[in-house]
């Protein structure tokens, strides 16, 4: 059930920019207990009053977009069991979907479009199915992950992506996705499971998609490193913060910006996305 001091992202009684902000110190352990007056939020170099400020372990909706192509048939075992060990460290709340991509892009859990991640029994069933075969088309999966987000009734939206190479069967292209990205309210976190002599590998394109939403790319090489990664992403999530503010301006551009805590810490870092769209589809109603 969801907190009854949570906030509520349904209202149209005020539009807020919201992000999801993640503090680290310089061992990279989450600082998860700031009170809002250590917060200052910069918009185009602007500084904005903070309307909406949460600490707490909130639900959000997230989806696991699964590489399903031929050349992850030696990998499919890893891959479940770090998306298993990622529902096990969500909030059991969370609404959980996912999606395989390789030639097509198909929803693995048929019929239903979202479980609770404490619902282990039904994700670890439907995963499992999978069969790795044909091309990847991430590009058109990171889409289709997108526009199944926005069907979610959680505030904060998250994609975790697991591929062991690049694309090689999108209509889409990585400048569109990216666009969309920008233009989203999604978390992205990517994970490169690929070799070194992986002829369509590319970690820039999944540093780019982590980078643009406020996400983080890794690159395991072991089954025991991706399931940490796994466990890493979701503690993420549970450990960040929400802060929302009031757009200075409405005018369709893309606005940067900047997140600090006050007074600074040295060698601690602060992780949001770069910016949004102002009157675009970054902005969440929410009722204060």
């Amino acid at each position: 059930m969801l907190n009854a001091q949570e906030p509520s992202f349904r209202s149209t009684s005020s539009e807020l920019v919201v992000l999801p902000v993640t503090v680290t110190d310089k061992q990279g352990r989450y600082i998860s207990d700031l009170p809002r007056e250590r917060f200052e939020i910069y918009d185009n170099g602007r500084l904005m009053p903070i309307e909406l400020f949460t600490k707490e372990d909130t639900p959000v909706t997230a989806g696991l977009i699964i590489d399903g192509s031929s050349s992850m048939r030696s990998k499919l075992g890893e891959v479940l069991a770090a998306s298993m060990a990622f529902a096990k460290a969500s909030n059991p709340d969370d609404e959980l979907f996912a999606v395989r991509f390789n030639d097509d892009v198909r929803e693995v859990v048929v019929n239903r479009r979202f479980l609770l991640a404490s619902d282990l029994e039904s994700l670890h069933s439907a995963i499992a199915r999978l069969v790795p075969e044909g091309r990847t088309a991430l590009y058109d999966a990171i889409v289709e992950g997108l526009d199944h987000l926005k069907e979610g009734t959680r505030p904060r939206k998250v994609l975790v992506i697991i591929s062991d190479g690049g694309d090689n069967a999108s209509r889409a292209t990585l400048d569109r996705v990216l666009a969309r990205a920008r233009m989203s309210n999604a978390a992205m976190y990517t994970i490169g499971i690929y070799s070194d002599d992986d002829p369509d590998k590319n970690p820039g394109a999944l540093k780019s998609l982590a980078r643009a939403t406020g996400g983080e790319r890794y690159l395991p090489r072991s089954p025991g490193e991706l399931i940490q990664t796994c466990e890493r992403i979701a503690r993420e999530i549970r450990s960040g913060y929400t802060i929302g503010y009031v757009p200075p301006e409405r005018d369709g551009n893309f606005h940067q910006l900047r997140v600090r805590v006050t007074p600074t810490a040295r060698g601690w870092t602060v992780r949001t996305r770069p910016g949004y769209f102002a009157g675009g589809a970054t902005r969440e109603s929410v009722n204060r």
